[in-house]
């Protein structure tokens, strides 16, 4: 029923195709170079309470300046970063791969799911800022993301359907995306992406997707929401003029 970080378990995903076609994307990837990374952190022998078999965790990011990243807080949540404590994580963009320190800088929101802001311990020369949208989504609205499913760079076309409006979904930015026959193209690894308009500002952060599973032949199959409805959440990015400091 959702879509995490994604956990480097020894084992690998089974992606299960649907029907219909990905409209174009609104704005040029190729504008927003060097703004989306992938982050990972490698777990050592400090981290003596992950799980078995678990040796990292990966999400996606995006610069909000040359020394911070914004990313979903849940994400930095599985890697154990913290407020104090500089810790290594692994930020690869494209073919360019390098290891910086990082801490939680803050947290930004009030409802269940929030957004982190990493601080980087040295800037990323290359990196590209992207401007914030101030204003709300408005429905069926045009968006794209940079994701990094299992690390690598994916761009995919999409739009806005509605806010939700009860219990957890409260407030939270629902949207569709999907490429050719795929809705479960953002998934595992694309937690953090961000969600851009056509004017090429971020407008929410990926947070989840809806799945649920079904056992077919024996096998469990994981398959996504029908076609018109949302099947990715997301934090509205602008709770980051609302964050509130970690304690």
């Amino acid at each position: 029923m959702r879509g995490r970080a994604d956990h480097l378990l020894l084992g690998s995903f089974l992606l299960f195709a649907t029907t219909q076609h990905a409209g174009a994307a609104c704005i040029d990837p190729a504008q927003l170079a060097h703004s989306t990374v992938s982050i990972m952190r490698h777990f050592d022998d400090a981290d003596r309470d992950a799980p078995p078999n678990l040796i990292g965790v990966r999400g996606t990011g995006w610069f909000l300046s040359p020394t911070t990243i914004v990313t979903a807080e849940h994400v930095t949540a599985g890697m154990k970063l913290s407020t104090e404590e500089w810790k290594s994580l692994e930020i690869a963009d494209g073919e360019s791969s390098h290891f910086i320190a990082a801490r939680i800088q803050r947290l930004a929101g009030a409802r269940a799911e929030k957004l982190a802001v990493i601080e980087l311990e040295h800037a990323v020369s290359a990196a590209r800022s992207v401007a914030i949208r101030r204003e709300p989504l408005v429905p069926d609205e045009q968006v794209i993301t940079l994701a990094y499913p299992a690390g690598s760079l994916h761009p995919v076309g999409g739009r806005f359907v509605r806010f939700g409006d009860d219990g957890k979904l409260a407030g939270m930015a629902l949207l569709e995306f999907y490429e050719g026959e795929n809705r479960l193209v953002i998934d595992h690894g694309a937690s953090g992406a961000p969600v851009i308009d056509c004017d090429g500002r971020v407008a929410a952060v990926i947070s989840n997707v809806f799945t649920q599973s079904i056992v077919w032949a024996s096998h469990q199959i994981r398959i996504s929401t029908a076609w018109g409805m949302p099947n990715v959440v997301s934090v509205p990015v602008q709770v980051l003029d609302e964050f509130a400091q970690v304690n």
